[in-house]
């Protein structure tokens, strides 16, 4: 039997072959962009409560979850689209 296809985590990480970061000054918003190898930039952001408890690397981190997170589902649409369009054709 043969297995589904389906959208893992390498290859969505294989995608990604830039990143870039921004805090807007005088918030706890971060900004992550991700740029795919076609040249496609998906958009990332976190946000912290309290500026006591701002962390750069926390905000980095979740912001690029979150933006990578896009890629699987815009991935996943694109897996989708061509299985269908092989059961069409």
């Amino acid at each position: 039997m043969s297995q589904a296809p389906s959208v893992t985590e390498d290859d969505v990480d294989s995608l990604i072959v830039g990143e870039e970061y921004h805090v807007f000054p005088g918030t706890t918003v971060t900004v992550c962009c991700l740029t795919l190898q076609n040249g496609y930039s998906v958009i990332g952001s976190s946000a912290c409560v309290s500026f006591s408890r701002f962390d750069y690397q926390v905000g980095r981190t979740a912001a690029r979850a979150d933006a990578r997170d896009k890629i699987w589902a815009l991935e996943g649409y694109l897996l989708r689209q061509r299985i269908h369009d092989k059961k069409v054709a």
